[in-house]
């Protein structure tokens, strides 16, 4: 039974922050270019919460380095933090098309991905994920989404013919501070679709899934038979 000092420590999330800090102190250290996006995310931009965590950030860099993925696709840019997470990962003549549909944010994106080491690996696409979708062939090693949570069903849909045999499909945010675990307000359309994304992929045949409880929540879907078969 966990003692009243560690209790305390939990946040609205449910994460103890200590551990969390001591998990991100004795990882991989954080490339100075994220740190620097990080901070200019916090200063300049309203929802600064929505950047990958560093530690989110350091997983996401792991697993694009065990995947050696040629293509990438990231629904949901952002600041860029984890399209350039994923791009470390990513082999010479590999690439990752990130897709976002808000102008506001092209500014940040293109200064950071110049920047980095990986820029010839990114490929940035503005506009709505389902209209551009269908433009990136496949098939996709690993795909992240990261986007408005009502489409997550769709995206997943749009992805999956054009993945490869194992390949990767992960989702974010799919815990939602919690909100999944209770009754969904019906007039809460992102819960709501959540809780019938996380239903759907569990029992859908085409791939073998993982909710792991990590920061707020990612599952992980590996594709069972792919498009290069």
């Amino acid at each position: 039974m966990p003692d009243q000092k560690n209790k305390k420590l939990l946040t609205s999330d449910g994460v103890n922050e200590d551990w969390f800090s001591y998990a991100t102190e004795h990882s991989e250290k954080i490339p100075q270019i994220l740190l620097e996006l990080e901070k200019e995310t916090h200063q300049k931009v309203l929802q600064p919460r929505m950047i990958s965590g560093r530690l989110q950030g350091r997983f996401l860099s792991f697993m694009s380095h065990l995947i050696q993925p040629n293509t990438v696709v990231e629904i949901g840019s952002y600041t860029g933090y984890a399209t350039l997470s994923l791009a470390e990962g990513i082999p010479e003549g590999g690439t990752i098309h990130t897709i976002d549909s808000n102008e506001e944010l092209v500014t940040i994106q293109e200064r950071f991905f110049k920047k980095s080491e990986n820029a010839k690996k990114i490929q940035r696409h503005l506009g709505k994920a389902l209209d551009v979708l269908p433009k990136i062939d496949g098939p996709y090693d690993l795909v992240f989404i990261d986007a408005d949570k009502e489409n997550y069903n769709a995206y997943f849909e749009a992805v999956i013919p054009k993945m490869r045999k194992n390949g990767l499909i992960i989702s974010d945010n799919v815990m939602w501070s919690g909100k999944v675990l209770s009754q969904a307000n019906p007039m809460d359309a992102a819960t709501q679709a959540l809780k019938e994304y996380n239903k759907k992929i569990r029992s859908d045949t085409r791939v073998q899934t993982i909710l792991l409880p990590f920061r707020d929540g990612l599952s992980f879907c590996r594709v069972i038979k792919g498009l290069d078969e």
